[in-house]
């Protein structure tokens, strides 16, 4: 499972755009950092890609890569048989600083930027991904070792905070980030992005990724380096890592996939379905919908992408990032055809993986608009991908992301009790955004 709570401070504006041509920090050189300029080493964004694959040995060619992975199965005898026969580590030695040029390379430039001169927020999901990967592979380093035995990959992305919700498409990005908690098999890792803008780098979110370390055949959990933190700040990074293993346990326990709604959500599922009956009738099939309303049945988005191998993992599998930029996409698609107007991302939360995509999977997607309040859309996607051979379709994952319109929305209304259990758990995902818990 992996879930992604992203959450923006309301008290920011919403998302502005600007135009490349004008304004300050337009010109390369404006949105150049000096820490970016010719003579300074650093490790781009490109290059975290190709460090991957070093550290676990595979290659760029398609059929070499192949041959490779299955070369890592003589690594198996390299892994710890416990967890206290590894050294430990402290959070420093993962940190990495990684550089995103955009003031400086014209053709990276274009990669991110979307049609409104602001940056496609779903490119930045796959670096945060990749790097956070590479974060947790710098703390289990043996020096000792050419090839790393582990199989590192994300598990969940427990929150990303937006500290601007402006993010300029021709000034330098760095990304900063270290391993902040260990368990056994799995640890977490905190990222930064800042952007150089006016002279001076300013933050734009923190990120918390989570990832799980298993044997080289990626079939079983391996144990990984223990952390120690130091300080009292170090400290208290630990111990948030607890408190959010702790949350995420409570609410899979209350999920409405395993427990009933409660008393009060119960009221409202009722209240919806009274407020669609047709009062010239003494029937409950007749339904009608209410005004400024849309069936929730009518309020869906679906796409199809044929995995190739061009979107790979390094370890054979669809990138999780690209399928996290997919569903993102499709999402904000869904709710601007609802909306009627240009949405901003507000939050994405719970994003559950439940298996990983492989190669030369058709691979579904369907959006559903679930909840909305006043101008705010809360949207799930769900991917799934078909097994030819079985002509079965198998989820693979589920993505939350709450979007804010430009001018109030249509109410969604349920129909089924299914799609009131979907609106219910639209609502408890909007409330965690702007709450902190949900309001039930």
């Amino acid at each position: 499972m992996l879930t992604l709570r992203f959450r923006v401070l309301r008290s920011l504006p919403s998302m502005l755009c600007r135009s490349i041509s004008s304004g300050p920090g337009s010109s390369p050189a404006g949105g150049q950092a000096p820490d970016m300029a010719e003579g300074h080493s650093h490790l781009l964004v490109n290059d975290v890609r190709n460090r991957l694959r070093e550290i676990v040995g595979v290659s760029t060619n398609w059929s070499d890569h192949r041959q490779a992975m299955k070369d890592r199965t003589s690594l198996s005898s390299l892994l710890a048989k416990r967890q206290e026969d590894l050294p430990p580590r402290r959070m420093k030695d993962s940190y990495i600083e990684i550089h995103l040029p955009l003031g400086s390379q014209h053709g990276l430039r274009e990669k991110y930027l979307n049609v409104h001169n602001s940056v496609r927020f779903g490119r930045i999901l796959e670096d945060l991904d990749s790097l956070g990967v590479l974060i947790c592979y710098s703390h289990t380093k043996d020096p000792s070792l050419q090839r790393s035995p582990l199989s590192i990959v994300t598990a969940l992305v427990d929150k990303i905070d937006m500290r601007k919700n402006i993010i300029y498409p021709d000034c330098d990005i760095k990304f900063t980030g270290h391993v902040s908690w260990v368990g056994k098999t799995s640890m977490e890792a905190k990222m930064h992005m800042l952007q150089y803008h006016d002279g001076a780098y300013s933050p734009v979110l923190d990120a918390t990724f989570v990832m799980v370390a298993r044997d080289p055949e990626n079939k079983r959990a391996a144990f990984i380096n223990p952390l120690i933190p130091e300080g009292p700040e170090e400290e208290a990074l630990f111990k948030q890592g607890e408190v959010n293993k702790t949350r995420r346990s409570e609410i899979k326990t209350a999920s409405l996939l395993k427990m009933a709604p409660t008393a009060e959500e119960r009221k409202i599922v009722h209240s919806m379905f009274l407020n669609t009956l047709d009062s010239t009738t003494v029937s409950f099939r007749s339904r009608v919908l209410p005004p400024n309303s849309v069936w929730m049945e009518d309020a869906k988005l679906k796409g199809l992408e044929i995995c190739h191998p061009q979107e790979r993992n390094i370890f054979n599998r669809i990138f999780g990032g690209f399928l996290m930029r997919k569903a993102y996409e499709l999402g904000w698609a869904n709710a601007c055809t609802y909306g009627g107007s240009r949405p901003h991302l507000v939050a994405v939360d719970d994003i559950m993986f439940q298996k990983p995509v492989e190669i030369g999977s058709l691979l579904f997607l369907s959006s559903q608009v679930c909840y909305t309040k006043s101008n705010h859309i809360q949207v799930r996607v769900h991917t799934e991908v078909f097994d030819s051979q079985s002509g079965k379709h198998n989820t693979t994952n589920v993505f939350h992301f709450t979007f804010c319109s430009e001018k109030e929305v249509p109410q969604i209304v349920p129909k089924s009790y299914g799609e009131s259990m979907l609106y219910l758990d639209g609502k408890r995902h909007f409330d965690i955004t702007f709450n902190g818990t949900p309001a039930v």
